[in-house]
Order: C-alpha cells, then sequence, then structure tokens
C-alpha cells in the first residue's frame, strides 16, 4: 500500500518563494559553471551568478531557445562531466537535429518524484491498474509515466501507443482502473470500448491525457464513452524532464505546476516583455534543480497564461491554464512534432510534385483529428499520375513522421500565391473552448 506522499513539502507561499530564490541562485551558478555556452550568454548580457539575489533577477538573464539545444546537438547545453550522464532522451520531432536532453540519476529521481505526484494529485493509488498507451523509446512519454507509476506502487501495464485490440483486451483482462493515453487515443478507445459493448465489463475510472489539445466537447465525450470516467489534463516536454511537470487537480480549475521545480513567466512573443497576470502569452520556463541541461528563461512557444489567485483544492502550487497553442508554426498531431519545413523536405524529395501545399487539421465526426495535405502538381507533371503519386507521399509521411494523412494533389497553379509568406497550417480541430 502506499504510504509515502509525493505532494510538496512547502507549507505556504513564502516558503515556496524562498526555495524557489535559493534554486534559481543554484541553476544560474551551475549553469555559468559547468557550461561554456551558458558563460557565453551570460557574459554578453552582462549578468553573473553573484548578480541574482531575487525573483525579479531572473529578467536579467538571457533567453534560451530550441535553437540552442539544436546548436549543441549531440549534447546541448550540457553542465555535468558525462560519467554524471545516465540517460538520453530525444524530442519527437524538430526541424534538422533532434533535441537531446541529458540525465542525471538525480534529474530521473526528481522527474520520477514530481511525476509521482501527478497520480497522486489525481487520485492514483497503490490499489490502481494504470494501462500506459503512450509512446516508449527515446521519448520522455512511456518512461516517465512508468517509472512513476512504479514509484507510487501502482500496477504499471506498458501497453504503448496503438493497437487497439490490445489495448480492450488489457481492460479486460487486467481491469485496468487508469488509462494514459494523448486526448486522440482516449477518444479512439472510448468509441472502441462503446463500440464493442465492453462498457459493462472494464473498469476505468480515470483517464490521464496530454500531449496535444483538447476541448471541452472533446473531453466531455471522452468521459461519457467511458461511462463517466475522470479526466486529468497532464503537461509537460523534453527539454523540461518530460511528461508530469504539471496536471489538473480534482477541481479541475486548469493546471498546477510544480514551481519546487521550475518557475514559469508569461511574456509578449513579440516584445519578450512580461504580460500582465492573467493575460495570455508565451511560457518560459527556469529549471530550479536540473543538474545535467538546467533551462534558463527557455522559450517553449506555447501560448498560456497564469491563473491568478487560489485554487479551491487549496494546493499552494501555482496554475497555468490549458495550452491554447503555439506562437512558432510547429502543430501536434497524434503525440508527433511536425513543423511545416518537414513536409517541405519530403515534398522535395518526390519528383512530379510541386512545392506549394496546405496542411489542413481538423476532426471527423466522432473527434478523431484527421490531417489533410493539399499539395500541388509539379509545372511539368501529369494529373493521370495523381493517385500513385498520393500513395507515395502517404507512405514517406508514415514512413518518416509516422502519422498517417490523407493526401491530395491538385493540378499546377491551384493553390494561392501570396507576396508575403504562404499559410501552410489550417488548424480547425478546436472549435469551442479549452479552459
Amino acid at each position: 500500500m502506499q504510504t509515502t506522499s509525493f505532494l510538496p513539502t512547502m507549507n505556504t507561499k513564502a516558503e515556496l518563494e524562498a526555495h524557489q530564490i535559493e534554486g534559481l541562485k543554484w541553476t544560474v551558478a551551475h549553469a555559468y559553471r559547468g557550461s561554456s555556452e551558458y558563460r557565453r550568454k551570460f557574459d554578453a548580457a552582462g549578468v553573473a551568478p553573484a548578480d541574482i539575489t531575487s525573483l525579479a533577477d531572473l529578467q536579467r538573464l538571457p533567453l534560451t531557445t530550441a535553437e540552442d539545444l539544436r546548436a549543441g546537438y549531440p549534447f546541448p547545453l550540457r553542465c555535468v562531466p558525462f560519467e554524471d550522464i545516465v540517460r538520453i532522451h530525444s524530442s519527437s520531432g524538430t526541424t534538422g537535429k533532434r533535441k537531446n536532453l541529458c540525465y542525471t540519476r538525480k534529474d530521473v529521481d526528481d522527474w520520477t518524484h514530481f511525476f509521482a505526484r501527478c497520480y497522486e494529485m489525481a487520485g492514483v493509488t497503490a490499489e490502481d491498474r494504470v494501462q500506459i498507451a503512450v509512446g516508449y523509446g527515446v521519448w520522455t512519454a512511456g518512461a516517465g509515466f512508468q517509472m512513476a507509476c512504479e514509484r507510487l506502487g501502482a500496477m504499471a501495464l506498458p501497453a504503448g501507443p496503438g493497437n487497439v485490440d490490445l489495448q480492450c483486451q488489457f481492460m479486460l483482462d487486467m481491469q485496468s482502473t487508469v488509462l494514459c493515453c494523448t486526448a486522440s487515443m482516449g477518444l479512439l478507445m472510448a468509441e472502441e470500448i462503446h463500440q464493442r459493448g465492453l462498457i459493462e465489463k472494464i473498469n476505468i475510472r480515470k483517464v490521464i491525457y496530454g500531449s496535444e489539445r483538447s476541448s471541452r466537447s472533446m473531453r466531455q465525450k471522452i468521459s461519457d464513452l467511458f461511462g463517466g470516467a475522470e479526466l486529468f489534463d497532464i503537461t509537460g516536454m523534453t527539454e523540461l524532464y518530460g511528461p508530469g511537470t504539471g496536471i489538473e487537480c480534482p477541481h479541475h480549475d486548469c493546471i498546477h505546476y510544480w514551481g519546487d521545480y521550475y518557475l514559469v513567466e508569461i511574456l509578449d512573443p513579440e516584445t519578450l516583455e512580461p504580460v500582465p497576470e492573467g493575460e495570455w502569452g508565451e511560457m518560459v520556463v527556469t529549471t530550479l534543480q536540473k543538474e545535467a541541461v538546467p533551462l534558463i528563461r527557455y522559450r517553449t512557444r506555447d501560448i498560456t497564461r497564469i491563473i491568478p489567485g487560489d485554487c479551491t483544492c487549496g494546493s499552494i502550487m501555482p496554475r497555468h491554464s490549458r495550452i491554447m497553442g503555439r506562437t512558432d508554426d510547429m502543430f501536434i498531431f497524434r503525440a508527433v512534432n511536425i513543423y511545416p519545413s518537414h513536409i517541405d523536405k519530403i515534398l522535395s524529395e518526390i519528383s512530379d510534385l510541386g512545392s506549394e501545399y496546405q496542411i489542413h487539421l481538423s476532426r471527423d465526426k466522432a473527434e478523431r483529428g484527421v490531417m489533410r495535405i493539399v499539395v500541388e502538381m509539379g509545372q511539368e507533371g501529369q494529373m493521370s499520375s495523381a493517385a500513385p503519386l498520393a500513395d507515395r507521399l502517404v507512405r514517406r509521411l508514415k514512413r518518416e513522421l509516422m502519422v498517417t494523412a490523407q493526401v491530395e494533389i491538385v493540378a499546377y497553379g491551384s493553390l494561392p500565391r501570396s507576396e508575403r509568406k504562404s499559410q501552410r497550417v489550417f488548424d480547425t480541430r478546436i472549435q469551442d473552448s479549452i479552459i
């Protein structure tokens, strides 16, 4: 039985702030001492570790971006010796080089601890059976969900993504009580269980989902089809340990993030100045205890807002809204991060296809995600070859991006031209409030 609580030990916001100040000072000194790249950035900004004495000094520090991580491939912003690194994880998709992140033993332990806190906040106990239907491998998802489940003392069922028959069999045979997945996978499984007439034979009480945006209506549909299961939106990113950096509480009043492990700023993405509390902007994060690759004012590109005031659940952990969108052109489809430049590269390698294209993201009547790519035939191409070219593109997308897309090839010159940057992505997946 579970006897250890993973919830924060500090009881007041003053205690939390004192912890954050000490964590910020340690992180800046550690980064300056351990990374030549961080040291160069700090020197250029005219700031030294001794200058950091309060949380207000955070804004004196230079910003860090995804480009800093790619530029330092394969071990970007490393601040510890190689012999202290026990693991590498990688982002699910980037332009060009992947974003690799190093972990020390303490980093892994910290991640496991606060992820177990997510399970505890969602009401998961050692008596639960947790079906983990997320990706394993270089990605952080499967490892994070499983490590924390085992740390909590619950039974981990590492089903992995996809394979609907296996998922249903696990739910029946193992009597899983918790399903961990993406929102799209949660909807798919809810529909399958409903269509197969299994709802009275399974025991799913909670669905913990993340990795992609979801609306109120989508969450309600998943809950209804699962017979009233309680849903919890979990957050995270590879750069910031992985999933588990925040979760809804049982009062479902937006996301509590673990302010004892990292700081959140909300900046105007154009001016990079802080926005007033409660206003939407870009989330920028700074870690407080991360050893191998600390993040200092890292631009996540995610759009959210700080929720002011206290949550009715009583937790002193700060809150932010669910993610509303991105400030760059990256989009997430079925848990894969995709940039239009990915599509550019694939199209350029298929002769007879043109360079003009559009990506349409939507949901079908069953609320499943759909990606439709409309691409022009090359100027010298023949429309009679459209069908085999479309099949070829579908296979390339599946092999290289791990997603299945619908492809429509249209005549050369059919798509609009502009003297400005062409709009590539048309995302209509969210039609109602995410809050």
